[in-house]
């Protein structure tokens, strides 16, 4: 069996993950292989600028025509590849009512006590949504469209809006299924059909799965199946019709995970991580499910992942160094950084260019950077 160091994996993820800045259009790149979350605010744009091999733009993504916002893996919101929805759609059928149930996340209770089969009631959601959602609406004015349309347990009361309306993961999880996608750079969210929605599918496919499963294991490997479960937002068991089979088995550290094999020269050899990057928070590196190989020291980690307000995180030659926060103001950006220990000049250096690029991509003309 191969046995590698957890210094190995992580120079072996910085460059599957493109932060050397290899590719000229990162949208071309694996980058967008598993999608690009955008669940706060520019998340999204500032990962893209930690690996463009040119300053990013506020609106790179926004007028785009490649990418589109949708709610995705985990009912959360990523930038996709338009090329890539029918494939994507697909592998996020639930392969039976166990998964669709364990897709429902936080909200499994509230959809295992409506009686009907947890597939049932999703793609039930995602025609009420499909057949409202014929122009751009505001989530909230869907969202009470749809429960209209519904039988009353697929709903609850919400007191922060003080209105009954369908299960927030429930709709999140049904709208791309409706044919429906998210506006890019709107708030409060808004929802529009998609260009070309064609028929609804409801009929489970494995080997999709599988493809996205083995993406995750390419771009975060070696992984464990409970790993990459995390990443899809199910049940590991749910995983194990889908689990590719063209996976060996890798030792780090001791620790048991899997990578596709013919990823495995690239784990033995792969280049120095010799990179200075600030992450954003829920940066596709840093979602990786195996915090402790990330950063093993616990105080660290609970650091870089707080329960609410997550910072961004100090990459520098591998190894997550820091976490660094903005405010805007005015037409400033105030970047303070915060190391667990202290950086070379040079290091210092490379961030404080790397919070220009982020000021730049956030539409600031100028940026401080405060050290701690």
């Amino acid at each position: 069996m191969l046995e590698v160091s957890r210094k190995q994996v992580m120079a072996y993820r910085v460059a599957r993950h493109g932060l050397h800045r290899d590719f000229a259009d990162p949208v071309a790149s694996p980058l967008f292989d598993l999608g690009l979350q955008d669940s706060m605010r520019d998340t999204a744009l500032l990962a893209l600028s930690a690996r463009s091999s040119t300053p990013v733009e506020p609106t790179s993504l926004v007028d785009d025509p490649r990418v589109v916002l949708v709610w995705s893996h985990r009912g959360a919101p990523h930038f996709h590849r338009r090329e890539d929805l029918r494939e994507l759609v697909t592998s996020l059928i639930p392969l039976d009512d166990a998964d669709a149930l364990a897709r429902m996340l936080w909200q499994k209770k509230e959809i295992g006590a409506t009686g009907v089969p947890a597939s049932e009631v999703l793609f039930t959601a995602a025609r009420a949504i499909r057949k409202v959602v014929t122009q751009p609406m505001s989530k909230g004015a869907v969202s009470a469209a749809a429960t209209r349309e519904l039988p009353p347990e697929y709903s609850r009361w919400c007191r922060p809006c003080n209105a009954t309306h369908i299960q927030e993961q429930l709709m999140r999880l049904a709208t791309l299924h409706g044919g429906v996608r998210l506006e890019a750079d709107q708030s409060p969210a808004t929802l529009a059909p998609l260009e070309d929605r064609g028929r609804m599918r409801t009929s489970p496919d494995a080997a999709a799965v599988s493809r996205v499963v083995r993406g995750y294991l390419v771009a975060n490997g070696p992984a464990t199946q409970g790993d990459a479960a995390g990443f899809v937002g199910t049940a590991k068991t749910a995983l194990s019709a889908a689990w590719p089979d063209d996976l060996v088995e890798v030792k780090v550290d001791g620790r048991r995970a899997f990578l596709p094999a013919d990823q495995v020269a690239a784990l033995e050899n792969p280049p120095s991580p010799s990179v200075v990057r600030l992450l954003p928070p829920l940066d596709p590196f840093t979602q990786a499910r195996d915090k402790a190989v990330l950063v093993p020291d616990k105080a660290r980690a609970k650091e870089v992942w707080k329960i609410l307000g997550s910072p961004g995180a100090l990459l520098v030659d591998g190894e997550l160094m820091g976490v660094w926060r903005t405010r805007g103001s005015g037409k400033r950006l105030a970047v303070t950084v915060t190391t667990f220990d202290p950086l070379r000049a040079a290091d210092r250096d490379a961030a404080e260019e790397e919070a220009s690029r982020a000021a730049t991509a956030r539409g600031y003309a100028d940026f401080s950077v405060t050290w701690g």
